[in-house]
């Protein structure tokens, strides 16, 4: 510890930092020794063609505030909507389905349709957004 002398004579104790930092140093040097090199490399003659890329199929299902539900932009009942979850997981690759909720629809309202789907074998489901659209 170090010690500062004021100019009314009182002694206030103070932490010598240089060890702390001395010690952090080190610590650093070594953890940059330590460290594997990047050796994973992609060549580029490997690499997949990316001109003949297709996008992964997906269907977009809108639920309203009220609880209307739109796939595809195309109004859809309760009954329609399984059977349109039925032919998705059937299909392969499954398409991916984006599903947009009004904010001022019930959870209760997406929990179903939720489950609607797992119901039917749909694996590829996510929420885009909890906005309106």
């Amino acid at each position: 510890m170090a010690i500062t002398v004021g100019t009314t004579g009182d002694v206030s104790p103070e932490m010598n930092s240089t060890p702390l930092i001395d010690v952090m140093l080190v610590l650093l040097t070594l953890l940059i020794m330590t460290l594997p090199l990047q050796t994973h490399v992609i060549s580029l003659v490997t690499a997949p063609n990316t001109r003949h890329f297709a996008p992964p199929p997906f269907a977009t299902l809108q639920i309203d505030f009220d609880g209307a539900t739109f796939w595809n932009g195309h109004a859809v009942d309760r009954a329609t909507l399984d059977g349109l979850f039925r032919i998705a997981a059937q299909q392969s690759p499954q398409p991916a389905i984006h599903v947009t909720a009004d904010r001022l629809v019930r959870y209760d309202g997406v929990a179903k349709i939720l489950a609607d789907a797992e119901r039917s074998g749909v694996t590829q489901i996510g929420i885009v957004g909890a906005d309106r659209y």
